[in-house]
């Protein structure tokens, strides 16, 4: 049986990801760090995942990892959650770190590489988008058959607390005027896009560009989330001139790149999924069932 091994598999993404693959009866090597959480190490084992330690710092530790393996999917990535500053940064992490993990699986004769991206815009600057498509640059020229996704605003991320939008509270921070559509996806549909990469003949060395099946404005999303709770919410708005000028005040690459990620909220980031969703059979989550999934706990508590 060919092996899949899933780099970034104790993320969120990546453990969905690893989820679907052995439901479907595939043997998943997944990479975790000595750092990484036991418990998330444990899950990926309660999932018939074989672990193996490594680090794409560390390119000795890939070599080892990329030994027998049919297909590399990488979701890894410093930010948010693992972010060190010279440590675990976007320099050695997204742009080296994953470079490292390109040129273990060519030496090892890899058949596939799947690399997650962010949405591509070519009007604001900051170092995760210079490090992403640095990353795309070197897979397309790697010789490597590769898929390359770039999924739009995770709804588990960016309709969460996490970045303001506290739907258990009814309190929400709009980024910008609220005005301007964004298609939100959620992190099972993006993993079905990942697992469906290595082998749908539409995925060979594509660029797909990601969304949910339709674009919602974050005013609309509010609205949304208030009729399926039942309870207005109190709605902050950040002006798109305040992300700026904190973008530009920002020294830290973290900061530069998550102020730029809002303002690229702030303009909105429309995706025509039509056909690529009927291309690939998959019927992605709606804002409203995400809606209900997230608020249904809360009101069956209240009650």
């Amino acid at each position: 049986m060919s092996t899949i091994l899933v780099v970034g598999a104790t993320g969120f993404l990546g453990s969905e990801i690893c989820r679907q693959l052995t439901t479907a009866g595939s043997s998943v090597r997944g990479l975790v760090r000595d750092t990484s959480d036991p418990t998330k190490v444990s899950k990926l084992k309660s999932l018939d995942v074989e672990t193996v330690q490594g680090d794409v710092r560390d390119r000795a530790s890939l070599e080892d990892a990329c030994k027998g393996v049919t297909a590399v999917i990488s979701t890894v990535s410093s930010m948010p959650f693992a972010y060190q500053p010279e440590v675990n940064d976007v320099q050695k992490v997204d742009l080296e770190g994953v470079t490292n993990l390109i040129e273990a699986a060519k030496a090892n004769h890899v058949s596939h590489f799947t690399y997650t991206s962010i949405p591509e815009d070519t009007e604001l600057d900051f170092p995760l988008d210079h490090a992403k498509r640095e990353v795309e640059r070197r897979l397309k020229g790697s010789g490597l058959e590769y898929t390359i996704l770039r999924p739009s605003y995770f709804m588990e991320v960016w309709l969460s607390p996490a970045v303001g939008f506290d739907a258990a509270n009814a309190k929400a921070a709009i980024y910008g005027s609220g005005r301007n559509p964004i298609s939100w996806i959620a992190v099972q549909d993006v993993a079905k896009f990942a697992v469906a990469s290595l082998d749908h003949p539409a995925a060979k060395n594509a660029t797909l560009d990601l969304g949910g099946p339709e674009a919602l404005n974050p005013l609309a999303v509010v609205k949304l989330f208030e009729q399926v709770g039942g309870r207005s919410f109190e709605v902050q708005f950040v002006p798109e001139e305040a992300l700026e000028a904190q973008q530009a005040a920002a020294t830290d690459p973290m900061q530069k790149s998550f102020s730029a990620l809002m303002r690229l909220y702030a303009k909105g980031n429309p995706i025509e999924m039509s056909a690529l969703l009927e291309t690939f059979g998959i019927q992605p989550t709606t804002v409203d069932q995400y809606a209900k999934r997230v608020l249904t706990p809360s009101a069956k508590r209240a009650a």
